[in-house]
């Protein structure tokens, strides 16, 4: 935690460990990265809010990852925001810099005033992990439940993972002169990943033991709640205390361990190639459906805007 202060903080996720409650953690600090996805398409204030939190999250769940994998989060609804979509995209080493992305679709003529929260209605989060060439993704949902996209993310760990997890999410607009409005969000994670009785010294037979074992993980798993809702919201967006001394000002108790910092940045894998690649499943008449009066088959990305004009000739099955 040397130097820990004048480090800058921004689009950087810290690891860290509490030995004594068995719990692990991140905390994310984002400012270009959230403006720069922001910027690629023109959202109403609630929709920047929920992709806001959304990237938070992304960012915090992604860092835990393998290298070369990628995180995948979905929010569909029957609401206003009909969905939210993210992706990280985890580097070769932890030393490198991850990418993600994001964009939204939502009816613009059923947005309301109301909160963020209240432009998605029934429907789920959804959680896509592809590991790479030659494996099977894996892939989860649970409804989207609570009055977040953090809560709904909560409750699909507890379902799905059965791992008791909480996050906090910050974030908003804040003004800087010679600069203007832009977003800033930060977000912590925790999550509960208790020893076993016998990795202890216990006796995994004995029913006393292991009611004892179970009372005690629940009592550490309450204790660091307790110590989490202390932070604030000042605090955890910075930059006035480091991830590292919030780390340490909320469960110096809890013996803490801070590790190397993981740096993320907006990123997008978009491809003329990927844009082939994809169309390489239509025949000849679904080409000319999809051709333009002005003889190009049109695509474009959905996250960073990306316009691309192939000629129709050289995509699909039957391409030169």
């Amino acid at each position: 935690m040397e130097n820990a202060t004048h480090v800058n903080w921004d689009e950087k996720i810290l690891p860290f460990e509490l030995r004594v409650s068995d719990s692990r953690g991140r905390i994310v600090r984002l400012d270009q990265t959230v403006n720069d996805i922001l910027a690629q398409h023109n959202y109403p204030k609630q929709v920047e809010s929920l992709i806001s939190e959304m990237v938070v999250i992304t960012a915090l769940l992604g860092s835990m990852i393998e290298p070369r994998w990628k995180l995948s989060l979905q929010v569909q609804t029957d609401g206003p925001v009909r969905m939210i979509a993210t992706d990280y995209f985890a580097p070769s080493d932890t030393d490198k810099t991850a990418s993600i992305r994001a964009y939204a679709s939502y009816d613009a003529k059923r947005i309301t005033d109301g909160k963020p929260f209240d432009q998605l209605g029934k429907g789920y989060f959804a959680v896509l992990v592809d590991q790479g060439q030659g494996t099977k993704p894996y892939q989860a949902l649970s409804p989207l439940e609570g009055s977040s996209i953090a809560e709904a993310a909560e409750a699909y760990f507890a379902a799905s993972e059965q791992i008791a997890t909480k996050l906090v999410v910050e974030h908003g607009e804040t003004y800087m002169k010679g600069v203007g409005t832009q977003w800033r969000a930060a977000g912590m994670l925790l999550q509960h990943l208790p020893k076993s009785l016998k990795s202890e010294g216990g006796n995994p037979d004995s029913e006393k033991e292991l009611r004892e074992h179970a009372l005690r993980k629940d009592e550490d798993w309450n204790r660091v709640n307790i110590l989490l809702k202390t932070v604030e919201s000042l605090e955890l967006l910075g930059p006035y205390v480091s991830p590292p001394e919030l780390v340490w000002r909320l469960f110096n108790e809890e013996e803490p361990a801070v590790y190397d910092a993981r740096t993320v940045k907006f990123g997008c894998t978009c491809s003329e190639e990927r844009v082939r690649q994809s169309l390489s499943i239509y025949g000849v008449k679904d080409i000319e459906k999809m051709t333009t009066e002005d003889g190009k088959v049109t695509a474009d990305c959905q996250f960073c805007s990306r316009h691309f004009e192939l000629d129709p000739a050289t995509v699909g099955l039957e391409a030169k």
